[in-house]
């Protein structure tokens, strides 16, 4: 069990399963830039978080901006949405009437990937979840914001095991205060740590001849 002060954001989870040196530069060195995705996901998170908007809808309860926590895993974050579904089995609500289910579900700017990334952090939100209202998940939802549709996503033990490895990982390079080196691939083209990061200095070559290969470039030399 962590204590509080030692917990992670959740939230870092998917960028450190999309490259553990982009997660280290942003939440260890505390490095931060936007580029279009980042800000476009931003807004499209900032109305999912509207804890402002209250909603009702039968037997039907729809928590927004939820905070969440795990002290198990030592993370902390909020959810985008949660839905509360009346159901025989169920669990109580403080003040409600019945039992309910709980399906969250998490906003995404683009559309449905080919990797887990996004599955990693509903999984780590709903792990918090379980932990805090002392309930089984079975599945969620994420909302793509570029198809307007929701997929569903199966909480398989598979996915629930990668997602506490992952965070194991997490705590012990925080602790050190290490920031792993970077594997260069073409990704790191639409990073919006690029600039921070330099990915073509971490290979094998001096920064002279960095240096001498940009200016190279943009000459079009080659």
């Amino acid at each position: 069990m962590y204590n509080e002060e030692d917990f992670l954001q959740l939230s870092g989870i998917q960028h450190f399963a999309f490259c553990r040196r982009q997660w280290a530069l942003a939440y260890i060195e505390m490095q931060w830039q936007e580029n279009v995705r980042t800000v476009e996901g931003r807004l499209l998170h900032e109305k999912a978080h509207d804890a402002s908007i209250k909603e009702k809808r039968g037997e039907l309860i729809i928590a927004r901006a939820l905070p969440v926590h795990s002290r198990e895993l030592g993370i902390s974050g909020e959810c985008d949405v949660v839905e509360f579904h009346r159901a025989k089995e169920g669990i109580p609500l403080a003040g409600r009437e019945g039992t309910y289910t709980v399906i969250p579900v998490e906003y995404k700017r683009g559309s449905p990937k080919s990797n887990d990334i996004d599955a990693l952090q509903i999984m780590a939100q709903t792990l918090c979840l379980e932990e805090m209202l002392c309930c089984s998940i079975p599945f969620g939802y994420i909302y793509y914001g570029e198809t307007r549709h929701r997929e569903k996503i199966e909480f398989t033990p598979e996915l629930r095991s990668k997602v506490k490895d992952m965070f194991v990982e997490m705590h012990k390079y925080f602790e050190q205060r290490y920031t792993p080196k970077v594997k260069r691939s073409k990704a790191c083209n639409a990073c919006s740590l690029k600039d921070i990061c330099l990915p073509a200095l971490n290979k094998n070559i001096s920064v002279s001849d960095y240096i001498e290969s940009r200016i190279r470039e943009e000459k079009g030399t080659g």
